[in-house]
């Protein structure tokens, strides 16, 4: 009787020991974006075109914690004249949770006019932390995301019924700190680029003190009114004058580009 009453408070410890360590990862309904798209931008100075920018999806062999994931690309370059003065060739990598899309890795290539960077990030959302790769883990809260990441993650977020001034939060960890990103929508519009009109929602950040934009007026961005939630147009405003981001080709989307003005 007393070995039966031993072996199962074994049992018993086992099963709570286990319980305990298990980690509920968060998901998300992804209806936005899959596998094979690819968005290519232009990056325009005043009237000058100063750079492309592309932003891919792959598969990926690649395991985080055995979940599957996918693989998001960034690559940035200047073109023509710009070149010649101040290069720039930048690769980010991101690959994302498949349920979830959260990072497990991220890689960061930067050479911007000799100015280089370099970063390997391996999030271990399991344990709460991110190694940098250069011997230091620090403290992160479960599903935060990258400077790639975030750029999918918020094409995941609930636009229906939405409300002036309705503001969405995410915490992303950039440059070994954690960021409170918070973006606002301020109305829908219509707006014209090189390949058309599209109906938009538009988003302003929430600005916090001592971060790189002084006004929420300083940085705005029109996403697609349509399923895909793709960002169409991005406009900042630098000392020196204002950059525009806009986007010029795209395929491999999940869903059909209603947004588009036909006529």
């Amino acid at each position: 009787m007393k070995r039966a009453l031993f072996f199962t408070g074994l049992l018993g410890l086992a099963m709570m020991m286990t319980s305990s360590t298990q980690v509920t990862y968060p998901t998300v309904s992804n209806k936005a974006f899959q596998v094979g798209e690819k968005l290519r931008y232009r990056i325009t100075y005043g009237f000058m075109d100063a750079g492309e920018a592309v932003m891919e999806v792959k598969n990926t062999s690649k395991k985080g914690a055995n979940r599957e994931l996918i693989h998001a690309v960034g690559t940035g370059r200047t073109l023509g004249g710009f070149n010649a003065f101040y290069k720039v060739h930048d690769v980010y990598e991101s690959y994302l949770d498949k349920k979830g899309v959260f990072p497990w890795f991220f890689v960061r290539r930067v050479d911007e006019g000799g100015y280089k960077i370099n970063q390997d990030y391996a999030f271990k959302h399991d344990k709460y932390k991110v190694d940098n790769g250069k011997g230091k883990e620090f403290k992160i809260p479960i599903g935060i995301q990258d400077m790639v990441s975030s750029f999918y993650y918020a094409r995941t977020l609930d636009f229906k019924d939405m409300k002036k001034g309705k503001v969405f939060e995410f915490k992303c960890f950039m440059d070994d700190e954690i960021y409170n990103l918070k973006i606002k929508y301020v109305g829908d519009e219509q707006i014209s680029i090189r390949k058309g009109k599209f109906k938009c929602h538009k988003f302003v950040p929430v600005v916090q003190t001592g971060r790189y934009f002084k006004s929420e007026e300083d940085l705005n961005f029109w996403i697609t009114s349509d399923a895909n939630k793709i960002p169409v147009l991005v406009k900042a405003k630098i000392p020196v004058g204002v950059v525009k981001l806009h986007l010029v080709e795209w395929s491999g989307l999940k869903n059909e580009l209603t947004s588009k003005v036909t006529k």
